[in-house]
């Protein structure tokens, strides 16, 4: 398998657990697929501000870390572990109070390019692009566009569009809708019109503005981006058979993108590759970093231990050996639509 693909080039939105029957909601579904003109936008009041002056004294505690900040903590965590250290002793080494070494694990307080370094010496990790990877993370002080929806929608959302944009390449294996950033707007008002209990209308409009914009900057980014999708997806009608006949139409263009693979894992297949929930493979600036995002019942996981990366590279490669060609799923794609 290789880092940026498969053989070509973060689960969905943790929110789309809802029914799948094709009764048409024409009332939550929102005109211009190709130009999402919507009443909502970002609320100032929920805008995180990240330009204010610089505290005196310690930094108080965060109260919700992002992916990237967890992730430097679960990596210094995996390096203390991996050293035999008790966080008595790396705080000796490193002369800090042993609460400060869980804080900056559990991503509470932050850490300096120098204190990452110095983190990495007292564990005696040699791994050099890891440290170097983790490094880049920690000076990226940039502000993601997803910011401006913070307060106003889930902070899961949030957290797939910075997986997302963090990512060097994305593969999504999707059983139950079309996958999040192919989605068009229609399709996506539907999914989202289809919550128990149903969403407000400001909240729906949020919520499938914030998935437009999701699309909108994996396309100017042009990351590589692998879709295996299982055949039911292409035959269930959110919102009905013109939409979905629309969102068939926009797949096949996506699919011809030279950045974008879409895969089809067909019915008659002799067993099933593996997973029975919607997947996303990140893959990071080092194989260390990638994150593999599984939809569940309960929300969207994130994991990054070695042996769980290890089996979702497999489950992906069994789901890759499963599917058609590209343009086998081309072709069946533009079949399904034409009887629909």
């Amino acid at each position: 398998m290789r880092r940026n693909g498969l053989t070509t080039a973060r689960t969905d939105d943790p929110s789309d657990r809802c029914n799948t029957d094709s009764t048409p909601v024409e009332s939550h579904v929102i005109p211009h697929p190709d130009r999402f003109i919507l009443k909502w936008t970002p609320r100032a009041a929920a805008r995180q501000t990240w330009d204010t002056p610089a505290r005196k004294g310690p930094m108080p505690p965060r109260v919700n870390p992002t992916v990237r900040q967890r992730r430097i903590g679960s990596e210094l965590r995996k390096m203390r572990e991996a050293a035999g250290l008790s966080t008595s002793a790396l705080s000796k080494a490193l002369g800090i109070d042993r609460t400060q070494v869980s804080q900056i694990e559990a991503a509470k307080v932050g850490v300096s390019p120098e204190r990452l370094r110095s983190f990495a010496a007292a564990c005696k990790c040699m791994n050099e692009p890891l440290i170097d990877a983790l490094e880049a993370i920690v000076l990226d002080r940039s502000r993601g566009w997803w910011e401006e929806y913070r307060g106003t929608i889930p902070d899961a959302f949030l957290e797939i569009a910075e997986l997302e944009k963090s990512a060097r390449s994305l593969m999504l294996w999707v059983v139950t809708h079309m996958p999040g950033p192919c989605q068009t707007i229609n399709y996506a008002s539907s999914v989202f019109g289809r919550l128990v209990p149903p969403l407000p209308r400001h909240e729906l409009e949020a919520r499938t503005t914030f998935r437009m914009q999701r699309k909108a900057d994996l396309r100017r980014a042009q990351k590589p981006i692998t879709y295996f999708i299982y055949e039911s997806v292409l035959w269930t009608r959110f919102g009905g058979t013109p939409i979905l006949r629309e969102q068939l139409a926009s797949l096949i263009e996506d699919s011809e993108q030279s950045w974008v693979t879409v895969r089809v894992v067909p019915f008659d297949i002799d067993t099933f590759p593996g997973a029975v929930e919607n997947l996303t493979y990140a893959f990071g600036a080092v194989p260390e970093l990638d994150t593999v995002e599984v939809e569940s019942s309960r929300g969207a996981l994130h994991l990054d231990a070695a042996s769980e990366l290890s089996s979702y590279r497999s489950i992906f490669e069994r789901t890759e050996s499963a599917a058609l060609s590209e343009d086998e799923s081309r072709n069946l794609i533009r079949r399904i639509a034409l009887n629909l």
